[in-house]
């Protein structure tokens, strides 16, 4: 089931497509662009979208807005923009969970990615978190790894369900450190939380968004950062390398997708339009202070970040024997 990623084809005619657009009257945008979003409101990847809807409104003069389509896990909303009309109104904000691994998980999808999408730019990356239940006799990651190796599967660990984001980011890390921890699912990040609050699970691994409020009212103690570089927002707390647990980086990203067909010189106006709303202090700022980081990038650059996530996760997977249930 490993998915080969092919875009990097389609996205090498954009920097063609931006020379023939700068030769053509700019008639796009000259309406409503919609960005589709496969989670609820009021989760990390509608705050994205929302901080850079309102933003690209002002840059692009059009309205921009949000279309929340959850369910399946974001597969509903892939699909819904896999079959919208390819003219660059209707754009797909995806999670690396939907993208870089579902194709490992799933027999078979409503969509092909390499089929039915054209990458456009990666937009936000989001540091997770390695955090346990303030109860538990541990202050920093290297005394948690100690714990759980004197303890081997008396520990547990909540995620969001099994072929989840959070799911691989801790079996990865059990990996990396060496421990045999108990995996418990739950359906969605608020169940999972409440029982780490509750101790019934002694530690997870979330995006940092969902755990920096229950963190900052020392409800969690956060123990490692589980990317390269710490978080503006919990400056105090290390990076997993810095705590002792070497080759781990893990940060989960949101990038924007357009149907397939989509003119060349829209991608590239799309991607020039995207990279200087990502650049405005405002938007920055506002992401800075959830622990989100805008990136902007080519599309050739996300075409080979997916290539080499989904290569990743595709072994980790087939490793682990990680399925759905």
């Amino acid at each position: 089931m490993h998915q080969v990623i092919r875009f990097a084809a389609a996205a090498a005619g954009v920097a063609a497509g931006a020379s023939a657009f700068a030769q053509t009257p700019a008639t796009y945008p000259n309406k409503s662009i919609r960005i589709v979003v496969g989670f609820p409101a009021g989760g990390p990847a509608d705050i994205f979208a929302r901080a850079i809807a309102q933003k690209l409104t002002e840059v692009t003069g059009q309205q921009v807005v949000v279309d929340n389509r959850a369910g399946a896990g974001g597969i509903v909303a892939t699909e819904n923009v896999a079959k919208s009309p390819a003219d660059g109104y209707s754009v797909y904000l995806g999670s690396s969970a939907v993208l870089s691994f579902y194709a490992n998980l799933y027999d078979k999808l409503p969509y092909d990615l390499n089929r039915d999408f054209v990458p456009v730019t990666l937009a936000v990356t989001v540091p997770e978190m390695l955090v346990v239940h303030p109860a538990l006799p541990v202050k920093t990651a290297k005394e948690f790894v100690a714990l759980a190796k004197v303890k081997p599967g008396q520990m547990s660990y909540g995620s969001t369900g099994n072929g989840n984001m959070p799911n691989l980011a801790f079996e990865s890390f059990k990996i990396a450190a060496g421990v045999n921890i108990l995996h418990v699912p739950y359906k969605g990040a608020a169940p999972a939380v409440i029982d780490l609050l509750g101790g019934h699970v002694q530690a997870t691994i979330l995006d940092l968004p969902v755990l920096l409020p229950h963190v900052q009212g020392g409800k969690m103690r956060a123990l490692a950062i589980a990317t390269a570089k710490r978080a503006a927002p919990l400056p105090n707390v290390p990076t997993m390398a810095e705590a002792g647990v070497a080759g781990y980086d893990v940060s989960p990203w949101f990038a924007v997708f357009a149907p397939a067909g989509t003119p060349m010189t829209v991608i590239a106006k799309l991607n020039k339009v995207l990279i200087d709303t990502m650049k405005q202090p405002d938007v920055v700022e506002r992401l800075d202070a959830i622990g989100a980081e805008p990136v902007g990038s080519t599309p050739e650059a996300l075409a080979s970040h997916l290539a080499r996530e989904s290569a990743m996760w595709s072994q980790l997977i087939t490793e682990r024997k990680i399925k759905l249930e």
